[in-house]
Parts: structure tokens; sequence; C-alpha cells
């Protein structure tokens, strides 16, 4: 069983879908001819009151695109977050680790961190992108995930596709539904994350080049 320690403070990387938002906003007022604040601005002084209507709005009137439109209307009720704020997203990245493996589940961080610490090993393109309940791990894709499922288990999830592997890879049914993430290995002791996990993890990041 991992012993809770001094945690690690790793350096985590833009999501995906938050580096995406971050470049289409930073992009706006090129495309539109207004930053997000001038369009915010803009619509609260002659637009519509409620959300769904200056997003029908922005879209019919100015001829905006969907995301365009609905990051515009959210932010101009207030609407605040972390999946179009790339500074606000690395802020609370840590944060949403430090929930993860807090209380019941704090044991299983040396786990995580260790899992983290081979990760990094296999190449400089690694990314890790922490989500509220999991932290996938990117290369050109996702190629595995850490889930701290139950309060004595991590689940290692991997994208290895349709391979063949041992019993100790538990099959998700993530490959027949097209999901990434493929099969699962449970860890519950540091131990546990040993060579045959490792030669998993690097199965998958080799498989996605």
């Amino acid at each position: 069983m991992a012993i809770p320690g001094p945690h690690k403070r790793w350096k985590y990387d833009l999501h995906p879908s938050v580096r995406m938002a971050d470049a289409i906003i930073k992009g706006m007022k090129e495309k539109t001819g207004r930053s997000i604040d001038e369009w915010v601005s803009h619509v609260k002084k002659h637009g519509p009151a409620g959300e769904k209507e200056r997003t029908a709005w922005l879209k019919k009137e100015h001829g905006l695109g969907t995301n365009y439109a609905s990051w515009i209307a959210g932010k101009s009720v207030g609407k605040t977050g972390t999946n179009d704020d790339a500074t606000a997203y690395l802020q609370h990245a840590e944060d949403y680790v430090d929930k993860m493996y807090s209380g019941p589940k704090e044991h299983l961080r040396p786990i995580y961190d260790a899992i983290l610490i081979y990760a990094k090993t296999l190449g400089k393109d690694i990314g890790v992108s922490p989500c509220s309940t999991i932290v996938p791990i990117y290369r050109n894709h996702v190629i595995a995930q850490i889930k701290p499922t139950t309060r004595t288990r991590i689940d290692l999830g991997l994208a290895l596709k349709d391979s063949k592997t041992p019993k100790r890879l538990i099959d998700t049914g993530g490959f027949a539904k097209k999901d990434r993430i493929t099969h699962r290995i449970e860890i519950t002791s540091i131990e546990e994350f040993d060579d045959d996990a490792k030669k998993w993890l690097k199965k998958a990041y080799e498989m996605d080049e």
C-alpha cells in the first residue's frame, strides 16, 4: 500500500480542447473584427437578455459560428470556467489532482506520481492534462489515463486498440465503442506498477506514432 508523503508538483500541459479554444479565442479579432471582450460589450449593449437568445442573435445578426457565439454569450452573462481559458486551466490543473487524491484516496498519490515519472521518460512529446476525475496522458492522442477509481485502487487505462493482451489487462470494451482507452490495469500499490505495466504503457506510447 502506498504511503502518503510529500507529493511531486508537476508542470501540466494544456488539455487539447483548451489549447484549441484558447487559439480560437486569441484569433477572434482577426477573424471577426472584434475581440471576445469587445463582443461581450457589444452584445450587452445591443443584444437580447438571455444567454440562449444572445447566442442565436450573434449567429443570425452577425453570422458568427456556434463556438464563437456560445463563448461570447456565456461570458456576457457571467459564466466563467477553465474549459476555454488557458491560464485558468493551468492554474486549476494541480487543484484537480489534489482533489482526486484527497481524504481516503490520499495514499494512492504516490502511485500516481510513479506512473507519471515513468511516462515522462517515454519521450519529450508526452503531455499530461488533468481533468476533474481522470488524468489523461497524451502523445499525438491520448495513450493512457490515470483514475483513482476506488479508495484502494488506481486504474491505468491504456490505448492499445485490438492488441492481444494477458488476463491482467482488462478489456474496457473501448475498441468496439471506438474509444481511445481499450484496456485497463488495476493498481493498488507502487509495486504493482511493475515492469509488465510499464511495458504496456510504453507499447501504448509506441502505437501512437
